[in-house]
């Protein structure tokens, strides 16, 4: 037993490194769950625009074994009611499961590897490098005429290809104003208010098929 807990603790060493360096070397993403009330091995986090199956492939081609979407419900096909409840994405979610026999230098290796694969499924996807601010005219400029509605139409799109719009026309919404996402991708009702929530945007909310987001800054 004393070993058990002992094996515990380094385990749950291993994984607050993982914790600390995750979101500094891979932009654009959270660690979610408490960081001291939970299971010595496990760590979820979310990558803001990723297919987490192309993570998922990308990391076991490079040897390591990690799923996505909570434990339990890895085996649905619909985003996981685990997920909803935390609020957080549902695709670009990986989950690491540390074995007990797991090396400091497997977790070093992991975090070599990590933001190249993030990082090349966001370039596949198409996703934005930077969301730029919003554009201030000078003083004295002449006042632009406001636009009519922005809407970014996804419907047939399955997420995270909504965010990854909705980020690209990001920078066209004044702050104050919203744009409406058309999205019939289940997904998209945790993925778009997790996506407020991490840059920092008012989710308004939803009517059928259309997501409406409001810029604050």
């Amino acid at each position: 037993r004393a070993e058990a807990v002992a094996r515990a603790g380094e385990l749950r060493a291993l994984t607050a490194r993982l914790r600390e360096r995750v979101p500094l070397l891979v932009p654009r993403t959270e660690v979610v769950g408490d960081p001291e009330r939970r299971l010595p091995h496990l760590l979820t986090f979310s990558c803001l625009y990723v297919d987490g199956e192309s993570v998922l492939g990308a990391l076991d081609r490079a040897g390591f074994s990690v799923s996505s979407g909570s434990s339990c419900t890895s085996s649905a096909l619909t985003p996981s009611h685990v997920l909803r409840a935390m609020g957080v994405l549902s695709e670009g979610n990986v989950r690491v499961s540390l074995p007990l026999d797991v090396r400091a230098e497997d977790v070093d290796r992991f975090l070599e590897v990590l933001p190249g694969v993030v990082a090349g499924v966001r370039e596949q996807l198409g996703a934005p490098r930077d969301e730029e601010p919003p554009a201030v005219p000078s003083p004295g400029s002449p006042a632009v005429p406001s636009p009519g509605p922005l809407v970014v139409d996804a419907l047939g799109k399955r997420c995270p290809i909504p965010v990854i719009e909705l980020a690209k026309v990001f920078p066209r919404v004044p702050v104050g104003a919203t744009v409406t996402v058309l999205s019939d991708d289940e997904a998209a009702a945790l993925d778009i208010p997790a996506w407020c929530e991490m840059r920092g945007q008012e989710y308004v909310g939803r009517e059928g098929t259309a997501y409406r987001v409001r810029r604050t800054g």
